[in-house]
């Protein structure tokens, strides 16, 4: 779904993992880190950098749905702590990667978007 202004949808850019301009183009190069350039269209990605933008959002995220699902849990079945320690680390591990590839890619989709391409290639 191309946008009036040029490129997609950050959300679609954001939950695909796809190029901002293009939306064609995968975003990543591996599991958080993005492509130097869009194989699609050529649209230069390196100056759509979010910092630490992902991170802080995958703590913030992660971490308050992990604090109620674990609170939830000792309430209602009451576990021993050595089982909250096998329950929960992948749980958390799975979700905080997924938060953060949507939150760099929802970054880099926003930069692109409020940018104006400045940084078009």
């Amino acid at each position: 779904m191309t946008q009036p202004g040029g490129g997609v949808s950050p959300l679609q850019t954001a939950l695909q993992g796809r190029c901002p301009r293009c939306g064609r183009g995968p975003l990543f190069a591996g599991l958080l880190r993005c492509n130097a350039q869009c194989r699609e269209c050529g649209l230069d990605l390196s100056p759509y950098d979010g910092g630490d933008g992902a991170a802080v959002a995958g703590i913030f995220i992660v971490g308050a749905l992990s604090v109620i699902a674990v609170i939830m849990v000792d309430i209602k079945y009451e576990p021993p702590l050595w089982l909250h320690a096998l329950i929960w680390p992948l749980p958390v591990l799975l979700l905080t990667i997924v938060v953060m590839r949507i939150a760099k890619a929802a970054l880099a989709a926003a930069q692109y978007r409020h940018r104006g391409g400045e940084t078009e290639s």
